[in-house]
């Protein structure tokens, strides 16, 4: 714990400030949907209030948490973990809503990942800059405006958009995408379809010598590219109306992990229902994942159209489809964080919080999957208002800060290893024993 340790050590020892802010500035782009602007309330607190807050939270971190559950279903996860391969690089897939999305906390599970076990580079990436809220803490994307963004939650989709669940299609010629990363093997995802359009490839401004056509038999495509050393920024331009639709870049290392972030705003877990299995197996193939994580449960909590029985079944369905399409990868659910919402000038839990966090704890007990507590993590129920107080949490008590995500990231990371140190323990012990 000695990393989450010092996390909040710097912060006891920072300027006191009000809780921490967020202020989206949305815009209206071509062809996207009107983006309405957010304001997340200020809480301020009296430095006397936020020292306590977070010498509480500090406590308690720095002992043993002990809410991951079921790390048994973690074993061929550990395997791969344990036994490195040169020329091959250990994939971990977390999906997710908008605490997924905005990077911080995975971003903060990629750095501890990568600092014991080698840096593998980003992995997967959306294409450009789908959508606001979403970001890549190891990479740059952008693109122009006339890109249609399929798969998030405020316009419907056909489904077929890819591993992370959301795509960028265009019909016109001359819109670009651009990523900005560092790695060692880059390859882009994208719609083979009858009549799909080509797109010029380039490297720092200076084009391929091939293009890239996306006509063919509907179905996954990829380009791979053999990367130069160094960072690199990659463009695509379409070069006609024909149809091109992307679902995202592949850079990589030869060997390391890759903690690759496939967060939706809004999503909740049935939105993986509706993805397209002929478009999506192939995908979770390619990248072969030794660990998937499943991080939702905020939206639900908060649905009005929530019921426990149709919520449990889609697990379950999901589940299923995952082992289906990778059945060695370990599978981790983690529950949402403690949330509360105004009721009549006071604040509240979310209304289906419990019941969501005690049905994914039992789906993932009864079909094989790890489970980590996410609100027993930050203190239990009402916990919220103490990590707001610490500045570790917005003022929507739905969000935490950047600090505060870093820090949970931290707790859910040194509860992984202590568990993996549990069974390099144990399999050492059973060699010596044969």
């Amino acid at each position: 714990m000695a990393k989450l340790v010092l996390i909040l050590a710097a912060l006891l020892t920072a300027v006191p400030l009000p809780a921490a802010t967020s202020s989206a500035k949305k815009s209206i782009k071509k062809r996207s949907a009107l983006k309405r602007r957010v304001r997340v309330p200020v809480v301020y607190v009296s430095p006397v209030v936020r020292g306590a807050a977070l010498r509480a939270i500090t406590e308690r971190t720095a002992r043993p948490i002990g809410v991951l559950e079921g790390a048994g279903a973690l074993v061929p996860f550990f395997e791969q973990l344990s036994h490195p391969t040169e020329n091959m690089s250990l994939h971990i897939l977390q999906y997710g809503d908008s605490h997924t999305a905005s990077d911080d906390w995975a971003n903060q599970m990629r750095q501890y990942f990568q600092a014991k076990f080698g840096a593998g580079g980003p992995g997967f990436t959306l294409p450009g800059h789908p959508f606001l809220g979403y970001r890549r803490f190891d990479s740059r994307g952008s693109n122009s405006s006339g890109w249609y963004t399929g798969g998030i939650v405020t316009r419907k989709s056909d489904g077929i958009d890819g591993l992370g669940g959301v795509s960028l299609t265009s019909q016109s010629a001359g819109e670009t995408v651009t990523l900005t990363v560092e790695c060692e093997q880059l390859e882009l995802h994208y719609l083979r379809q009858p009549g799909g359009g080509q797109m010029e490839f380039s490297v720092d401004g200076a084009p391929a010598a091939e293009t890239i056509d996306t006509d063919g038999e509907i179905g996954p495509g990829v380009y791979s590219y053999a990367a130069l050393p160094g960072p690199h920024q990659y463009m695509l331009r379409t070069l006609s109306s024909a149809p091109v639709r992307l679902f995202g870049w592949v850079a990589q290392n030869h060997s390391g992990v890759t903690y690759e972030t496939l967060g939706i705003n809004g999503a909740q877990a049935s939105l993986i229902l509706g993805w397209n299995s002929a478009i999506l197996d192939p995908e979770l193939v390619s990248r072969d994942p030794a660990l998937i994580v499943l991080a939702y449960g905020t939206n639900e909590a908060l649905s009005p159209k929530w019921t426990a029985e149709e919520y449990r079944a889609g697990l379950i369905e999901i589940i299923q489809r995952l082992r289906t399409a990778v059945p060695t990868a370990s599978l981790l659910m983690i529950g949402p964080p403690d949330c509360q919402h105004p009721i009549r000038g006071h604040r509240t839990p979310f209304p289906h919080l419990d019941q969501v966090i005690e049905i994914q704890r039992d789906v993932a007990q009864t079909n094989g999957c790890a489970f980590w507590n996410w609100r027993a993590a930050m203190g239990g129920p009402g916990s919220v208002r103490q990590w707001v107080q610490a500045g570790l949490g917005q003022g929507d008590y739905t969000h935490l800060t950047g600090a505060g995500y870093r820090a949970a990231g931290g707790i859910l990371f040194e509860e992984l290893m202590a568990q993996y140190d549990r069974f390099l323990t144990i399999r050492a012990e059973g060699s010596h024993t044969q």
